[in-house]
């Protein structure tokens, strides 16, 4: 009996002692078409030929090896198949998690050939197919969703819409026709939380506030932190001779970079959001998933873009949060080099430095308080950064005990630091000096 020809998703194999082959033909039918079929017993031209002594351990072995050599893994469907007395082994395999290496290496299918990958093939393969959009085919646990804040941002940047087919024409579904995940991520209101925190020093130990920006639409909230950050971010001016230049004490540019790309590519279906830490003399920006798989550091850091969540950059492309060009990476490394990065398995920080010159000419003029001691200065600068500080709030921060923080704040009080205005309830406090 004949099977036919070969093709760019059939390839046939004499026996299993050519698995090896089989494998490197699987990984360049799934970078081709996601999907293949290995026959073991067939000649080149379709002719069964059968194989002998194949048993339970046979298919184990195929099993064992197809998953010693596909990265990412599948699991493939092996079958032992009866063709006029005669047994064939049949691999069925399909993917998603383009591109697939065999054994290190990345093929792609030509008709009946398999063709290994130059480094520029496989960018233009990683930059083309990205990888799978989990949000998008994750269920949203909510279903009562609406998304007024989206379509307003669609129209105000003069962008047609189809009221009847927005949200599908988004994405915004599964194949089961609910909700996903990305829809609830873009909602008027949802349970996301998105943090930017301060500290005091350049470490974790003291808190200084702590703002949300979650609970709605994603693009809004994205918004909200790039215009706080830029809000904080002071001008300096210093003027030389005839010449005015000013200063600011970080880079917003490379940081919107930062911001934009931990928006668009963190896990967002491991549900932990992005986040923005400030410290004394450093922006962390913080995203967790680290580096889609198959991009290499070497490739990030000159700008390959391999999406993790290609609808949602789509999103953001078609409301100008972003041009696509791929070139904040590149913008950080020619700022502050590779360093400016921390990439690990489930994380990636970016690290902006904050201006060392402004940072020690602000430290220069500071107010020194000789009359309070170290921890009556730390509760004075939590309650200068926020007068909404309550004595609760102030012992979680400080981990004082509740005497303590009364005994200072009586101290503050009696020094003409601090009054209170209005009831401790509801009231707040007024910074004397």
């Amino acid at each position: 009996m004949n099977l036919g020809l070969e093709s760019e998703k059939i390839e046939f194999k004499k026996s299993t002692s050519e698995l090896i082959e089989g494998v490197v033909s699987i990984s360049a039918m799934l970078n081709k078409h996601g999907e293949g079929t290995i026959y073991f017993g067939v000649k080149n031209n379709g002719d069964v030929i059968g194989q002998k002594d194949i048993n339970e351990d046979t298919l184990r072995d195929v099993s064992r090896k197809i998953a010693e050599g596909i990265k990412p893994q599948i699991i493939p469907t092996i079958a032992l198949e009866l063709v006029e007395d005669k047994k064939i082994i049949r691999v069925d395999v399909k993917g998603n998690d383009i591109p697939y290496s065999a054994f290190g290496k990345y093929y792609s299918r030509s008709y009946d050939e398999d063709k290994q990958l130059s480094p520029e093939m496989l960018k233009s393969l990683i930059n083309k197919d990205g990888e799978p959009d989990s949000i998008v085919k994750k269920e949203s646990l909510k279903q009562d969703l609406t998304f007024k804040m989206l379509k307003g941002l669609y129209i105000s940047n003069d962008l047609k819409i189809n009221n009847e087919k927005f949200e599908q024409n988004l994405g915004l579904f599964t194949n089961d026709n609910r909700y996903n995940y990305m829809a609830e991520l873009l909602a008027d209101s949802n349970d996301i939380s998105i943090k930017v925190v301060t500290f005091a020093g350049v470490d974790k130990t003291v808190m200084l506030k702590r703002t949300e920006y979650g609970g709605k639409c994603l693009l809004m909230c994205v918004r909200n932190v790039l215009e706080y950050m830029e809000s904080i971010n002071e001008t300096k001016v210093k003027v030389s001779g005839l010449k005015r230049q000013e200063e600011k004490y970080f880079d917003f540019n490379c940081f919107k970079e930062a911001w934009l790309n931990a928006c668009i590519h963190t896990r967002w279906s491991e549900e932990i959001p992005p986040a923005v830490y400030i410290y004394d003399n450093r922006i962390e920006v913080v995203s967790n998933g680290g580096l889609p798989s198959a991009l290499s550091e070497e490739d990030f850091f000159e700008g390959v873009s391999k999406p993790t969540n290609k609808r949602l950059l789509k999103i953001f492309g078609d409301l100008d949060y972003i041009d696509q060009t791929g070139h904040g990476v590149p913008l950080i490394v020619k700022k502050y080099g590779k360093r400016a990065f921390y990439i690990s398995k489930h994380t990636i920080i970016v690290t902006i430095p904050l201006n060392k010159d402004l940072l020690e000419e602000k430290e220069t003029n500071k107010i020194v308080y000789t009359d309070l001691n170290e921890s009556e200065m730390k509760v004075l600068n939590l309650i200068k950064n926020d007068v909404e500080y309550k004595t609760k709030d102030l012992m979680k921060i400080t981990n004082f005990s509740e005497p303590y923080i009364n005994k200072i704040i009586y101290s503050l009080k009696n020094k003409h630091y601090i009054k209170r205005i209005g009831a401790n309830k509801n009231g707040h406090w007024k910074i004397l000096k």
